[in-house]
């Protein structure tokens, strides 16, 4: 499993915890920057996924 699909899992957890807290709090920045870290992160995973598949096809 390549090194970005791990770290974008990371994001995208991380962003779902901020996006929850900002919908309990009210705090819409909060939430804002939850969305985009989930959005990163989701891109990096697939990122990832594409250096994985490269590999794999290369062996």
């Amino acid at each position: 499993m390549d090194k970005d699909r791990i770290e974008g899992l990371g994001k995208q957890a991380k962003g779902a915890v901020k996006d929850a807290a900002g919908k309990l709090t009210g705090d819409a920045k909060l939430q804002a920057e939850g969305k985009a870290d989930k959005a990163e992160g989701k891109i990096q995973n697939a990122v990832g996924g594409a250096k994985d598949a490269v590999r794999d096809a290369t062996k």
